[in-house]
């Protein structure tokens, strides 16, 4: 079982990601914007069930090498720990879009988003990296099964995220004109995403197994 420190640490992070306008963010605002509010939430449901996919496959893969090999984990983890820096780095130098509802201005139903959010998710290599690097770093062996605390992290992950498309995609008329209105806020955000990118890859390089 997870302790409680270390549980409200990580909903916390969570939310500060989630509430972040990301990728996924964005996709469900400009869906919303475009096809309504239901069409929004089913994006934002494609991406939760495409969350909970990644979250099975890190579970396999992570939990297999945290009890067989230290070295492989140690690999993992600084491969992992590069790769969130990788991403910090380039959401603070790369200039800000331009706009939210570049693509799919056309309106879909909601089951067409639900299953386009899904593929896009699970296709988006960058999401089972992030997983693989993120998940670990609120692991604790001496809580018990690493795969039962891989499990439930990465659950609550895609559920967080969930409730934060559901309340963007409800927002997202007044929303998507305020970011379109203002490409400054879109600048910021990648710096301010980029740094706790950074900042949890260079604590992922430092922790012990």
């Amino acid at each position: 079982m997870i302790d409680q420190a270390t549980l409200l640490t990580y909903v916390l992070i969570v939310l500060g990601f989630v509430f972040i306008p990301g990728p996924a963010t964005l996709l469900t605002v400009a869906r919303a914007t475009t096809s309504g509010t239901r069409v929004g939430i089913a994006t934002g449901a494609g991406i939760t069930a495409g969350d909970v996919i990644h979250t099975i496959l890190a579970v396999v893969g992570i939990s297999a090498i945290i009890a067989t090999s230290a070295v492989l984990f140690s690999i993992i983890k600084y491969l992992g720990a590069a790769y969130l820096v990788y991403l910090g780095i380039k959401a603070i130098i790369e200039k800000a879009p331009t706009g939210i509802g570049g693509a799919g201005r056309v309106p879909i139903t909601a089951p067409q988003a639900f299953r386009q959010a899904i593929l896009a998710e699970v296709l988006n290599p960058k999401t089972a990296l992030f997983f693989l690097a993120f998940l670990p770093q609120f692991v604790r062996p001496e809580n018990g099964s690493v795969m039962l605390q891989l499990t439930t992290l990465g659950i609550l992950f895609a559920l967080i995220g969930f409730f934060s498309t559901i309340v963007f995609a409800v927002s997202a008329g007044g929303l998507g004109t305020f970011l379109r209105r203002n490409p400054s806020v879109l600048k910021w955000q990648g710096k301010v995403v980029g740094s706790i990118y950074c900042a949890l890859g260079v604590r992922l390089a430092f922790q012990e197994r």
